[in-house]
């Protein structure tokens, strides 16, 4: 392990960690805007060479370094990888949290009346989340996955780089893929949570449910990998629910009509799911 990527581990004499796969030029970041006392991300210079993110994939359960492919704000590329902007002091441990009491409170905060709104304003957002109108639906049974995780993450990784050519490699000290946004500290949900140890949580849930992986982060977007997606319109309504929780901007501000039902329609047999949050 190159003595620059031990640094992003806490317990960098713990267990012995390797990375033999060669890497770009690139360097360490701290977060707190490069205040924090240790980095918690390698960045590449350049955008990310072809295959290299399957390959350190498939080398991640040896070097505990999971591949990010990373996007920069619009406008202003430096944001929020170069310039340091999350916050990894700021974090719970996603063990901390059940993700199913996470998602019905998020449900709850989104679907309650708006103080001032009149009947016929609150009548028109409780049909934006029907059939359940305010009624949290519970967490959407597992799905069947078409291939393995792995190769099926594989294969949507390079096709985002290939869709966002500009996009840098990230290396994040984490576990699994799902909590490398609680290592990160990373802030892009802000304005609906500010602790994405609570992402994190949700995601691992995923990860378990729908064969999800993590590939890539934006400024406040986020890229998974489906490998057992919903298959028909009844399962589909289950997860959209799941999804309007977690990102409620997904289906507000998302493609029209803006309603759960017509997003459920958009997820059925997705092999990828991406969230944006305003």
């Amino acid at each position: 392990m190159p003595a620059e990527l031990s640094e992003l581990f806490v317990d960098a004499t713990a267990r012995p960690r390797a990375l033999t796969e060669p890497l770009p030029p690139g360097r360490t970041v701290r977060g707190d805007e490069g205040d924090a006392d240790r980095p918690t991300l390698w960045l590449s210079d350049d955008p990310a060479p072809a295959g290299l993110w399957s390959r350190l994939h498939a080398a991640h359960p040896q070097s505990g370094l999971w591949p990010l492919l990373l996007d920069g704000y619009d406008g202003a590329p430096t944001r929020p990888w170069d310039d340091g902007e999350f916050w990894p002091d700021r974090v719970s441990s996603p063990t901390e949290h059940d993700p199913e009491r996470l998602l019905a409170g998020w449900w709850a905060g989104q679907t309650a009346p708006y103080d001032g709104d009149d009947q016929l304003s609150n009548d028109r957002r409780a049909a934006v989340t029907a059939p359940y109108g305010r009624d949290w639906p519970g967490l959407a049974p597992p799905g069947e996955p078409w291939t393995t995780p792995e190769r099926h993450a594989d294969h949507w990784a390079e096709q985002l780089s290939l869709a966002q050519p500009a996009m840098r490699l990230g290396l994040v000290p984490a576990e699994r893929g799902s909590d490398a946004l609680a290592v990160l500290g990373w802030q892009g949900a802000v304005n609906h949570t500010n602790d994405p140890g609570r992402l994190s949580a949700v995601l691992r849930s995923w990860e378990d449910r729908f064969g999800v992986r993590v590939i890539g982060v934006g400024f406040a977007e986020l890229y998974l990998s489906v490998a057992a997606p919903p298959e028909e319109t009844g399962e589909a309504l289950r997860v959209a629910a799941e999804h309007f929780a977690f990102c409620p901007d997904n289906v507000w501000q998302g493609q029209r009509p803006c309603t759960l039902a017509a997003y459920a329609e958009r997820i059925v047999d997705a092999p990828t799911w991406a969230f944006w949050w305003d």
